[in-house]
């Protein structure tokens, strides 16, 4: 947060946003970060992701006991939570980290290639 205050972003606790903002993603590397209360009180349709450390930062065990709480897979790796007053919230990669659930990147024989190019490029210099 620091960083981002010194950067000239505006910094405000989750809890002061949670039905303002259209996209929140956990970056802290700890546990229970954003908690099913959390995720009851967000936006109609919010965003939301972890690109943390771990796959922990998002309580999905307690979105999936919610009562009434229903799951709607849009496409792999993008599910629609519905809770019982119909608001719903949007969960990327089961809360588990983006860049590696959400990856459409490029195939292991393109990097391959391109690490490979990279090693004889500097042996020639």
């Amino acid at each position: 947060a620091l960083q981002a205050a010194m950067d000239g972003y505006q910094v405000k606790k989750l809890e002061n946003v949670l039905g303002e903002a259209d996209i929140i993603i956990t970056t802290t590397g700890n546990k229970d970060v954003v908690l099913v209360e959390h995720m009851a009180r967000m936006k109609h349709q919010a965003i939301l992701g972890n690109i943390g450390h771990f796959d922990n930062e998002l309580d999905m065990a307690g979105l999936q006991r919610y009562p009434g709480i229903r799951r709607v897979n849009i496409k792999p790796q993008v599910d629609e939570w519905v809770f019982p007053d119909g608001k719903s919230i949007i969960v990327l990669s089961e809360g588990r980290l983006l860049n590696l659930g959400n990856a459409t990147g490029h195939p292991s024989f393109v990097m391959s290639n391109s690490f490979s190019n990279q090693v004889i490029a500097q042996i020639e210099l």
